[in-house]
């Protein structure tokens, strides 16, 4: 395939082809994921860069030991992906680069003796949908509500399989009134979103939302959502299980509150 290839991303060359489409050290959420990809390549994480030499980064895989995966799932012995994501440009779509970025993983997970390789999708925003994996072999294991699936690949039948860790409801009733919002610098997206989601709540419902900081994997493997490293709870219910911008906040909140979009706000 011209001009592209895949590059092993660390910290020695993170800053050269960044992260999630960032790359400036000024941009809200990027100075946060590297310092946690920092931490996280010491726990057998690895970034692969789909890299186009005139276009520069164009996808990216992310993947680690199951045992330190930062969702809510029991997966020891098997590599687990993160994040799959081709084509910031369009041109780049449906070239068969996903899978290109699929057998690094695969082949890191034989050489490293796992039992295959796991992920959790969805047919939604921010998570990838399960079709490519299906193709690939992949098989659903486990689900979450609302709508979230762990796929496993395994090299032997035997293996055993991994779940989700379940017993959401006891999660959930951790979190009483009020506004939580749990985020992880997994997603370097939720920087600008989460401070823009905070002084809305303040400014325009008078609500001061607790924000959760996840620092290790152990707390992302407890979250009360099946994204685990971002979540919104208002009065013990789920308002989003995924990241969220700020116009989605406020839309969600008027509709709970029984507000018309932008009555009363100040």
């Amino acid at each position: 395939m011209e001009a592209i290839k895949i590059i092993d991303t660390a910290s020695e060359n993170i800053l050269d082809f960044g992260i999630c489409g960032y790359k400036s050290m000024k941009t809200p959420g990027f100075p946060e994921k590297v310092a946690w990809l920092k931490e996280r390549f010491r726990e057998g994480m690895k970034i692969k860069t789909l890299y186009h030499e005139r276009d520069g980064a164009q996808g990216m895989i992310e993947y680690l030991p199951g045992e330190y995966c930062w969702r809510p799932v029991q997966a020891q012995g098997y590599l687990f992906i993160h994040c799959l994501f081709v084509g910031f440009k369009r041109v780049h779509k449906s070239k068969g680069y996903a899978s290109l970025l699929l057998d690094e993983c695969e082949r890191d997970a034989r050489s490293e003796n796992r039992h295959g390789v796991a992920v959790v999708t969805r047919e939604s925003a921010f998570m990838v949908g399960k079709g490519i994996f299906l193709k690939r072999g992949f098989e659903v294991v486990d689900h979450a509500p609302p709508d979230f699936e762990l796929l496993v690949k395994k090299f032997a039948e035997t293996a055993p399989a991994p779940k989700f860790t379940g017993n959401w409801d006891n999660k959930l009733s951790r979190y009483g009134k009020g506004l939580t919002i749990i985020r992880a610098d997994q997603c370097p997206y939720t920087v600008k979103n989460v401070s823009e989601i905070r002084d809305s709540a303040e400014r325009l419902y008078g609500i001061k939302p607790e924000v959760i900081d996840l620092q290790n994997c152990a707390e992302a493997q407890n979250a009360p959502c099946a994204f685990g490293t971002f979540c919104i709870i208002f009065d013990g219910e789920i308002i989003a299980d995924h990241p969220i911008s700020n116009r989605r906040f406020t839309n969600i909140m008027d509709t709970i509150l029984g507000r018309s979009s932008g009555a009363g706000r100040r």
